[in-house]
């Protein structure tokens, strides 16, 4: 069975996960933390638990969600697994930073993606997986997560309790992230838990009949 931690981090609200099994291993999911007490929280909450993470997911590679994958990176060896679209069509971490008015910095730096992660693809981790859904148009290159057997779906920021994601960022497309949703997100189980990339967790079935964008 996973276990599902959630972190709020950086002044975006952003969602980090740390899932984990009976093993201990464990995989963190967009890692956005920022300042120091966000990156003494997610290593002090792995620490504590004894846990071994053994991979780090991305949903897509907006800055918000890969600023705290150098830190990552430095203190657990692993790097970003992430979608080869996101990776052609997004500007660098430094770029976006640069384009929203945010200073550099040398611990918020473009960590090279080493393994892509496409429709169809399983990822493993102790005795859990996950299935990889690819859910575009908030980036080209959108990834959602689901663990059929433990009932949730991450689902970066494709879908949000009542809302969908924004489609104005680099290659958002508002059309393709409906599609996306209604084909790859809504047919899942009523029950499936939805964890987003901002905000609370909603279901399935509450999106599907009261979400005003759908």
């Amino acid at each position: 069975m996973i276990t599902i931690k959630q972190f709020e981090f950086n002044p975006f609200g952003e969602n980090t996960y740390v899932l984990s099994d009976e093993t201990r291993e464990a995989v963190v999911v967009d890692c956005g933390c920022m300042m120091a007490r966000e990156r003494s929280a997610l290593s002090d909450y792995i620490t504590e638990h004894g846990l071994t993470p053994v991979r780090l997911l991305c949903t897509h590679l907006h800055f918000d969600h890969i600023i705290g994958n150098a830190f990552i990176r430095d203190t657990y060896g692993l790097l970003p697994e992430a979608s080869q679209k996101d990776v052609e069509a997004l500007p660098s971490l430094e770029e976006q930073m640069a384009g929203l008015g945010l200073p550099p910095s040398k611990a918020f730096e473009t960590v090279p993606v080493t393994k892509y992660l496409s429709e169809g693809d399983t990822v493993r981790f102790g005795q859990s997986e996950l299935q990889v859904l690819a859910t575009p148009g908030h980036s080209p290159g959108s990834l959602s997560f689901y663990a059929s057997q433990d009932g949730f779906v991450l689902s970066g920021d494709a879908l949000f309790e009542g809302s969908i994601g924004r489609t104005d960022l680099w290659g958002g497309d508002l059309r393709t992230l409906i599609t996306a949703i209604r084909e790859k997100l809504l047919t899942l189980p009523d029950a499936t838990v939805v964890y987003s990339g901002h905000g609370p967790a909603t279901t399935v079935g509450i999106e599907k009949n009261e979400n005003p964008y759908l």
